[in-house]
């Protein structure tokens, strides 16, 4: 009897290390999903009769990263939509469909490792990603931070409260955002030390308290991934003016399933932007 709890433990024990030395070592991998359902771009946004064009950019670092840019012919701002950790700009059509009927340019890129962006993903690498949209925004179409929007979907949020905190911006949009990956990781793996552990930070709290622009905070009280405490913690932290939009439906599809709800609050928001 005592052999057998003995070797019970033992393989437990054995299993929380090869997990916890997983988190220790694999944090991007766990967290940046370019693979999934994969980089193959599965549409372009002619597929929503979207007039758009191929853009390609080069990071700071070197990196070459693609993209598109959407023009509206009468634009009531310019947009930067910055994605959440897995698929790539071919599988945001529906937002880009949104953000057209609202009236809003979007540039939309994806960081590097995903779609046909080069190199792999990384904290460090996705913010100089963000600033060389910045960079293309202001040399090829004009527009400078202090004028531009900032959209950015869960880990999407992270890197454009951060930007937004960095480089100014007209205003800012969090959905389905969570307050930091070590946050989230606790949640998620309540077994694991995942605060001792963790390498990557994410702090999108800690950004919109630092942003000098109206923002705007959206979240799904049904989100099945990134909890609505998560979105009420941002509204909290962030500087006035700051707005809730409460949504209804899961993670990915919470705009979706408010739809009209969502579009409401968006057009409000926009409206209100100096």
């Amino acid at each position: 009897m005592l052999r057998a709890v003995l070797i019970i433990g033992g393989t437990v024990l054995l299993a929380w290390l090869a997990l916890t030395l997983i988190m220790a070592l694999g944090q991007n991998r766990l967290v940046f999903l370019p693979h999934i359902p994969g980089r193959e771009l599965d549409a372009t946004p002619e597929a929503r009769d979207l007039v758009y064009e191929d853009v390609e950019l080069e990071t700071r670092d070197g990196v070459r990263l693609h993209g598109w840019w959407l023009p509206h012919a009468e634009p009531r701002g310019s947009l930067l939509f910055l994605h959440g950790n897995a698929g790539n700009i071919s599988h945001r059509l529906d937002s880009l469909e949104i953000f057209h009927q609202l009236g809003v340019s979007v540039l939309i890129i994806d960081y590097r490792g995903y779609g046909r962006s080069e190199g792999s993903p990384s904290e460090p690498g996705v913010y100089k990603d963000a600033e060389a949209a910045l960079a293309w925004l202001q040399a090829e179409q004009g527009v400078s931070a202090e004028e531009l929007i900032l959209f950015g979907r869960s880990l999407g949020a992270a890197v454009a409260a951060r930007t937004a905190a960095e480089h100014g911006a007209r205003g800012l949009i969090v959905e389905s955002a969570f307050t930091s990956a070590p946050d989230l990781g606790a949640e998620l793996y309540p077994f694991l030390p995942v605060r001792l552990l963790a390498r990557l930070e994410l702090d999108t709290r800690a950004a919109v308290g630092r942003v000098d622009a109206p923002t705007l905070v959206v979240h799904s009280r049904q989100d099945d991934i990134v909890p609505f405490h998560h979105g009420e913690a941002l509204y909290q932290a962030a500087a006035e003016p700051v707005g809730l939009l409460e949504l209804r439906g899961d993670h990915n599809t919470g705009f979706l399933v408010s739809r009209d709800d969502y579009m409401a609050g968006l057009d409000d928001f926009l409206d209100r932007l100096p």
